[in-house]
């Protein structure tokens, strides 16, 4: 999680270019805007290196750092997973502020994951209820965060570099933490400072092809019909917007797990591998790709070297059911029924998202053994039921494995660590506080040989 500091990655990223970039012209103005679940680390770093000027920062309500923020910074809170009334507020309060910037003003807008709900601009007609209903069915219906994105988008002012054209002529600079795997700036926060993922009629086909367009709630196909119209008439929502620099990404996925990386072998004492490509796609898909790596780690413990395999990704999960969970609680508990009684070798999975939330729930995710899935049934329950209900917070809840970090202040996706194999702890005693005494003893870490791990895993 040092890696993903989003202070820190400010802070090299404002220092490592032209003292210029970041000023206004002769005479202009400089608004600082910051959104996301990391807006206040990112804003008040920013102002600490480049002095006190006007900023707006828009965050979730318990995001960390609020009250650490430099006096005279406009504050406001947007919804998280859903947008609600402060997003919409948020989102028009972003636009008048960049409307009223000059040709000599300078837009310094830094991004982190969340945002895409916190701060929010519908087209006419679309209204908060049927804003709700689209976010809650797109994250039901297993898109991944670009196709997701290319929906929004259509359907927004701000979304899709709409920020940045409304504060034309003025220049615009962007700095982004990175949720997204492959580190797309379109995709990140719905990239409200450069070109969109795809046009509205691409949209429009996505949602036919998918059968979700029979539930959109009336407003939102009349919005969309409108944004392809405009496209129609020749407007073209995926060139980027002529006042805006390209977006620099100042910290990701890719970093934070070759971080891990370099933290697993200087604490030595497991052979560490990185799985490639990322986790991505269906939950089920892999919750399997997992319980292979699983297998192939056993083996290697049982030859005396004890095993790290480590993930970084973000996938998707098909709701059909009315329970709790997210992404990672799900991946978690299906790993703990798929590797239910593999005891020859200890083993323990943690699954988290960075931000320290996963879905809906209060949790970061699972932390799973292979005696999981039995304490679920000895708390009176059927794991494999409440998986097929889509309830893996409440199956982890009921096996003390539910795993919580409160929030982070920052967002990079989600991180897995698998340990296969103790040296720690005895044949088939494997606990998961092992996962605590690994992290407690593990030194801190050098930003050079974390670059050089990223560069070797990419």
């Amino acid at each position: 999680m040092r890696a993903a500091d989003p202070a820190a990655a400010v802070r090299r990223a404002l220092g490592a270019a032209d003292p210029a970039r970041w000023q206004p012209g002769a005479g202009g103005r400089r608004l600082v805007v910051a959104i996301g679940k990391a807006a206040p680390a990112m804003a008040a770093a920013a102002l600490e290196q480049l002095g006190p000027g006007p900023a707006i920062v828009v965050t979730a309500p318990d995001a960390p750092g609020r009250a650490a923020l430099p006096a005279g910074v406009e504050l406001l809170s947007g919804g998280h997973p859903l947008p609600d009334a402060g997003s919409l507020a948020a989102g028009a309060r972003l636009l008048a502020a960049a409307g009223d910037l000059g040709p000599r003003d300078l837009m310094l807008v830094l991004v982190s994951g969340g945002a895409s709900a916190m701060v929010e601009a519908p087209r006419p007609p679309l209204d908060l209820p049927a804003l709700r209903a689209l976010n809650r069915l797109l994250l039901e219906s297993g898109f991944d965060i670009t196709r997701t994105n290319l929906v929004r988008q259509a359907l927004s002012r701000l979304k899709g570099g709409g920020l940045a054209r409304v504060a034309a002529p003025a220049r615009v600079e962007t700095l982004i933490l990175s949720d997204v795997i492959g580190d797309d700036p379109r995709a990140v926060a719905s990239g409200p400072t450069v070109a969109a993922v795809g046009r509205p009629s691409e949209a429009e086909a996505l949602l036919r092809a998918r059968g979700l367009w029979p539930r959109l709630p009336e407003p939102v196909r009349a919005a969309l019909a409108a944004a392809v119209a405009a496209e129609a008439a020749g407007e073209d929502p995926t060139m980027a917007p002529a006042n805006a620099a390209p977006a620099e990404v100042i910290g990701s996925n890719a970093l934070s797990l070759a971080a891990m990386a370099e933290a697993a072998r200087r604490a030595g004492g497991r052979s560490v591998r990185c799985l490639a490509p990322p986790l991505t796609g269906d939950v089920a898909e892999a919750a399997a790709r997992l319980c292979a790596a699983l297998g192939e780690a056993e083996a290697a413990a049982r030859a005396g070297r004890p095993q790290a395999v480590l993930a970084g990704g973000e996938t998707t999960v098909v709701v059909r059911g009315p329970g709790r969970g997210g992404r990672n609680q799900e991946l978690a508990l299906r790993v703990a029924l798929a590797a239910e009684g593999r005891r020859a070798v200890p083993w323990v999975l943690l699954a988290a998202g960075s931000d320290g939330r996963d879905g809906p729930t209060p949790h970061a995710g699972g932390l799973v053994d292979a005696g999981t899935a039995a304490r679920i049934r000895a708390a009176g329950a059927d794991p494999e039921a409440l998986l097929a209900a889509n309830d893996s917070a409440r199956a982890l809840e009921l096996a003390g494995a539910a795993f919580d970090s409160g929030p982070t202040g920052t967002n990079v996706a989600d991180l897995t660590v698998l340990l296969v194999g103790s040296a720690v702890l005895g044949r088939g005693e494997c606990r998961s506080h092992e996962l605590r005494h690994w992290r407690e003893r593990t030194p801190a870490l050098d930003d050079s040989r974390v670059m050089q791990e990223t560069r070797r895993n990419a």
